[in-house]
């Protein structure tokens, strides 16, 4: 049976220098629990339209943004565990609602279009995949991560991503997680994720130590790059009748 999972929170994203964070893990380190992935090299296969309406329209969406993508913890062979998402924003909350599958069964749903379990979420998946008419994998994104859970604090999570990359070939059949570096090696983005508010005590230490919410989208940044770099290349799955 598929694991569904339902997320509803407020996220922000700040960009560390190796100092800064430094300086914030020695102030809330002893807070800090590894979740369930802990360390893990996340690896992302977006779906989009040739023209890249996704991500065109969530670059210019003011109130509203949309994703559609392939999440692996660890890059994934045939049978791994991967959960396909759909990740929506309005005014500044983000709703994201997943389903766990293999990936080749997830693959084989992008070129199929016939939905391989059922249910409320798989309904709304299948919903956005056919509005947006089929979008196929178009960008491989990765990225190492370091998750924490905080204590005492259930609806608090906090994430560092590092070595952010991304590619557009040999998207659906992965050997490794190699790419185009798209932030500077020395600059970590950290995400605090949250069911409301901020704990005081952890707006008070960013405060304190000058860090600042950073507006950042990882597959943003990677289209761009792709804009003003060479030309993009496929190679997917290919879309059903």
């Amino acid at each position: 049976m598929a694991d569904i999972y339902i997320f509803k929170r407020i996220e922000k994203k700040y960009r560390l220098t190796d100092e800064k964070k430094a300086l914030l893990m020695s102030r809330i380190s002893d807070r800090l629990i590894p979740d369930v992935h802990g360390v893990s090299t996340v690896c992302n296969l977006y779906l989009d339209t040739p023209s890249f309406l996704l991500i065109r329209n969530s670059i210019d969406a003011v109130s509203y943004k949309e994703k559609l993508r392939i999440r692996s913890y660890g890059v994934p062979t045939a049978d791994s565990k991967v959960f396909f998402e759909i990740k929506k924003k309005l005014k500044g909350v983000v709703y994201k609602r997943r389903i766990s599958m293999k990936r080749d069964t997830a693959l084989d749903y992008v070129k199929s279009g016939v939905k391989p379990v059922t249910g409320q979420i798989m309904d709304e998946i299948d919903w956005a995949m056919r509005y947006y008419e089929n979008p196929m994998p178009r960008v491989a994104l990765f990225y190492e991560r370091e998750a924490f859970t905080v204590r005492d604090e259930d609806a608090l999570r906090i994430t560092f991503d590092t070595g952010v990359r991304y590619r557009t070939d040999e998207l659906c059949d992965p050997h490794d997680s190699r790419g185009k570096t798209i932030i500077p090696d020395d600059v970590t983005i950290m995400e605090i994720k949250t069911g409301g508010a901020m704990p005081l005590w952890l707006s008070h230490i960013l405060d304190e130590i000058q860090i600042f919410p950073s507006k950042f989208s990882k597959y943003g940044t990677a289209y761009h790059d792709m804009l003003s770099g060479e030309p993009i290349k496929n190679e997917g799955v290919h879309n059903h009748a």
